[in-house]
């Protein structure tokens, strides 16, 4: 999404209020506490701020990277020594915007090397971003950070580009460099999302689906047996 003055006005906005819901729940969370209630909590102070969530509300802990979204009926609660991270959007008539913060809650700060990595990452990253950079330079200089630390990108999650009601456009911003020619353009609205890991740097799919996108025009089809 190119983005106008206006529009650009309308995510702001919106960014200030998913980050207020965003910081909230880093500094709430706590070893015992639901999960659920923690992404309500975030859900309920975006619209409370006069915007809508882009998306359910995530706590992702431990081994599982992202998109972890519990069900109404979910009574799972945060345990010492979990790495988590929370993941919250919100939206402004259609203006969709995407945050994201780990959190440690482990007692001797197991996780803050590794948390620190993607944030000097993420820092690196929206330092080079200008009109014309490709991002394939952006997913490299990611990559430079965090093997630097120790740990490996995540190359399969990457960022992208936020559009009006579209959480996920274009670009892709990734990980590492991945042979992309995509280059930014002024106003482009993205979102740039290092992931690190001590693990492979891959991610599989696990448990049973809790989100799901909805088609506006969906081609139908039909099968009776007899």
């Amino acid at each position: 999404m190119i983005a106008t003055t206006t529009e650009l006005d309308a995510l702001r906005e919106a960014g200030k209020i998913a980050s207020n819901a965003r910081n909230w729940a880093a500094e709430t969370i706590k070893p015992g506490s639901l999960l659920r209630e923690l992404q309500e909590g975030m859900e309920t102070l975006i619209r409370e701020a006069g915007a809508m969530p882009s998306f359910p509300a995530q706590t992702s802990r431990n081994h599982i990277a992202a998109h972890s979204c519990s069900s109404p009926s979910d009574r799972t609660r945060f345990e010492e020594n979990d790495l988590v991270k929370i993941d919250v959007g919100a939206h402004i008539d259609g203006l969709v915007v995407d945050t994201g913060i780990s959190a440690d809650l482990s007692s001797d700060g197991r996780w803050s090397a590794m948390i620190g990595a993607a944030s000097d990452a993420l820092g690196a990253a929206i330092g080079m971003c200008s009109p014309g950079v490709y991002v394939d330079d952006i997913g490299e200089r990611v990559e430079e950070v965090i093997t630097a630390a120790g740990f490996r990108p995540i190359l399969n999650l990457t960022g992208h580009g936020l559009g009006r009601w579209t959480l996920h456009d274009k670009p892709r911003i990734p990980n590492a460099r991945m042979g992309s020619k995509a280059r930014l353009e002024a106003g482009t609205v993205f979102a740039i999302e290092p992931f690190a890991t001590s693990g492979q740097g891959y991610v599989d799919d696990e448990g049973d689906p809790e989100v799901f996108m909805l088609a506006r025009n969906p081609k139908r089809s039909n099968k009776i047996d007899p």
